[in-house]
């Protein structure tokens, strides 16, 4: 599990495609402090084992469902990328839980630099836009973010600058594509709503009535 704060940006070394998979190195600096094999690391929100440490860098190998989900089938070498090393039970949650299980790629419509703040606008998957909502929190690329406007399959992110300068956003552009995972307490609600106990479906209605809402 991850918070969603970015500890450091990244650098792809080498990005290698093996007949299943892949094997990617990243330097980095912060993120290695303490991390041992077999420890989890978030790369631009997507969670890796660390399979093996070097004085400055780390790498990872990429599953084949990985590769076809997100973004990783397009990284090459020199490509910044957003680094979180797991949660500890002693850690702060300064943004929300994340999984590192990216759901789907969506692909930046619009970045929209204002006086306080940049407007970052991204269209996803439909079948992915029922669990982005107002407020709502969501990952980008790891970044823990909150949902400013949410209309059919696009939505819209409110970025502090803070965030935007020590993160990869920074680097990226119109047309570009991101790793997006949906807040997990959403498909947790889903997934209670549709189960049937004595052939009584679970309802909004029925939490009401019973106390849980």
């Amino acid at each position: 599990m991850f918070t969603g704060i970015i500890e450091e940006i990244g650098e792809i070394k080498t990005f290698s495609k093996l007949s299943n998979g892949a094997v990617v190195e990243v330097v980095c600096n912060k993120v290695l402090e303490g991390t041992k094999i077999g420890d989890s690391i978030s790369i631009n929100g997507v969670c890796e084992t660390v399979i093996e440490l070097k004085n400055s860098s780390f790498l990872a190998k990429i599953s084949d469902e990985t590769l076809a989900v997100t973004t990783f089938s397009n990284l090459k070498q020199g490509d910044k990328v957003d680094l979180e090393r797991a949660l500890t039970l002693n850690s702060r949650i300064g943004g929300h839980i994340v999984s590192g299980h990216v759901d789907c790629v969506g692909k930046i419509l619009k970045i929209e630099k204002l006086s306080q703040f940049y407007n970052l606008e991204i269209e996803l998957p439909y079948d992915f836009s029922k669990y982005v909502v107002y407020k709502g929190s969501i990952t980008i690329n790891g970044i823990s973010l909150t949902v400013a406007t949410a209309a059919e399959n696009r939505f819209t992110v409110a970025i502090i600058p803070h965030t935007f300068e020590n993160t990869i956003l920074k680097y990226l552009n119109t047309g570009d594509f991101v790793n997006i995972e949906t807040d997990i307490l959403a498909r947790y609600i889903e997934k209670m709503l549709s189960v049937r106990d004595n052939d009584k479906k679970i309802t909004v209605g029925f939490l009401q009535e019973n106390g849980f809402v």
